[in-house]
């Protein structure tokens, strides 16, 4: 049964969805079999995988509100085991329409409809990754609900813990109140300029902080991470060599190692 972990920070511009697109593909290379969930509004994930967001018509949008079963929704991607749910635009107005329909069916979990979408297809991947909004809302909540745990991109700087608090504390809540299973698969540190001292302090700082959850792989920060979406490719197909690719690559090769597959 496939792994379902959701990338989270509500702080934006942290590498999430850079991550999200590189650690799914990278999986696929390495032989398993992922789906992309794009939770985001902004459609980034979508995009960067190279899906025309303006000729999606079955989207994580219609699936999270029941319009349609999720098998619907899942495209292909031509990258190798990688197949991906795309986002809308659509995303961004959820939370009040999930509201407003919990009103109307008294029996509607709101926070559940993702995970009964996802569990309806979870034995058919390895993993299950979701890039989730930039915020805590119900979306985030969603994803959360549906996940085994949570990988946290935190971006290599002075304010590196701020907001993460409050994320760990939705953990927390959400682990009490509606997914006791849910675990912290990790925190990746990503944005490194290695040729700044302070960069280097923020790691160690990390480090202190989140004991071993931290990964030892480092994203650093590179002109060609910040290219290869606005070529709908993740980095492994944009440029395999690149020092991006190849951190990636060690990222899902830790990923792999921590689930014993």
């Amino acid at each position: 049964m496939g792994k379902v972990i959701s990338l989270v920070n509500q702080k934006g511009g942290v590498g999430k969805t850079t991550t999200s697109i590189n650690l799914s593909s990278s999986l696929g290379h390495l032989d398993k079999k992922v789906l992309l969930i794009d939770l985001d509004p902004q459609s980034n994930s979508t995009t960067g995988l190279g899906v025309n967001k303006l000729e999606v018509s079955k989207s994580a949008y219609n699936v999270i509100m029941g319009d349609v079963n999720i098998e619907d929704a899942i495209i292909k991607t031509p990258f190798k085991n990688l197949s991906v749910v795309p986002s809308h635009i659509s995303l961004a107005g959820t939370d009040i329409e999930l509201v407003q329909k919990s009103m109307v069916q008294s029996d509607l979990k709101i926070s559940d409809q993702l995970k009964k979408q996802i569990d309806r297809i979870r034995d058919r991947y390895d993993y299950i990754i979701i890039d989730c909004p930039p915020n805590l809302g119900l979306l985030t909540t969603n994803a959360l609900a549906a996940s085994n745990s949570v990988l946290i991109p935190v971006q290599c700087e002075y304010y590196a813990l701020e907001g993460v608090t409050q994320l760990l504390n939705t953990i927390i809540l959400t682990q009490t109140k509606i997914n006791p299973g849910l675990d912290i698969e990790g925190v990746l540190l990503t944005m490194l300029d290695g040729r700044t001292l302070l960069g280097l302090q923020v790691v160690e700082e990390l480090r202190k902080f989140f004991k071993d959850k931290v990964f030892d792989t480092i994203i650093p920060r590179l002109v060609r991470l910040v290219e290869a979406p606005s070529h709908g490719k993740p980095i492994i197909e944009y440029d395999p060599k690149c020092k991006g690719a190849l951190a990636y690559l060690n990222l899902a090769k830790e990923v792999i190692e921590r689930n014993g597959k």
